[in-house]
């Protein structure tokens, strides 16, 4: 319908200040134009979210693809209040964790792999970085699908990636074996408001053909900057105590700051700790 297609051409405008040319035959429009107009909510209505409707959500994300068909991903829905109680004492900063109708925290598994080797009498050769990284994709991938899947049911989602803080902690809460580790957690509920569409780097910034396009990204930068303080412009600042004030803030400011402090240091003894070897 022309309205499906003119909803997709504006949620693109508003993500990236500029959307392709819509091909004259486009089946779809109105699933793609809510794929575009994806909004990250954090406040939930109250109403509650049945446990049969996320296990649905979860099968139909699980049909996604995989790599090579290992099915590395696994879906943790935690029902159990004091676990969602632990894991919200690891989100302090995450306060829609603990109050989100339904949580899930989704998982790279290895594991499986392993054990058809061994089931099978076959030597587990590639036992290095892919391994690791074929799990992590596979779990990114379902976390993406879920989020579609989700809010194709009237849904709002909101992930989680500082449950890798404490992973250790997480691990111990959710019980999870050798060869699996939690990618990231989601918030999932009833919207408590529309939210907005959250402004993306330019198109030419992102989308290449052939190759990566030569040249640095700093007019992609600039261009992304000014745009989105129009219309997201940050409500607060990051760590004026140690970078001083800025004006105007940008994103690439806010970016800058978040990744001139230490994070996650301990990622990797924490994935090595479950079995794995990443070099």
């Amino acid at each position: 319908m022309d309205t499906d297609r003119a909803a997709l051409t504006a949620h693109l405008m508003a993500r990236f200040g500029t959307a392709p040319d819509l091909p004259a035959e486009l089946d779809g429009a109105a699933t793609l134009a809510r794929m575009a107009n994806h909004r990250t909510i954090r406040a939930y209505a109250t109403r509650p979210v049945d446990q049969a409707l996320v296990r649905l959500l979860a099968a139909v994300a699980l049909s996604a693809p995989s790599k090579s068909d290992l099915q590395q991903a696994d879906i943790v829905i935690v029902e159990d209040p004091a676990r969602r109680a632990a894991l919200a004492a690891v989100l302090p900063d995450n306060p829609w964790a603990a109050k989100a109708p339904a949580f899930a925290v989704f998982c790279g598994n290895n594991l499986r792999q392993r054990r058809v080797h061994a089931l099978r009498g076959r030597p587990f050769v590639n036992d290095h970085l892919d391994a690791f990284f074929n799990a992590a994709v596979d779990a990114g991938i379902v976390l993406s699908a879920f989020v579609t899947a989700a809010e194709a049911a009237g849904l709002a989602t909101c992930p989680i990636s500082a449950i890798r803080n404490h992973p250790d902690t997480v691990a111990d809460i959710l019980g999870l074996p050798p060869f699996c580790f939690p990618v990231a957690g989601l918030c999932i509920g009833w919207p408590a408001h529309g939210g907005a569409i959250s402004p993306r780097l330019p198109l030419t910034a992102t989308v290449h053909t052939d190759q990566v396009a030569a040249g640095g990204p700093d007019a992609d930068i600039a261009e992304y900057d000014a745009r989105r303080n129009l219309t997201r412009p940050y409500r607060e600042t990051r760590r004026d105590d140690l970078f001083g004030t800025t004006a105007p803030y940008t994103w690439s400011e806010d970016k800058a700051r978040q990744y001139a402090q230490p994070e996650r240091t301990g990622w990797g003894d924490f994935v090595r700790s479950r079995g794995f070897r990443l070099d």
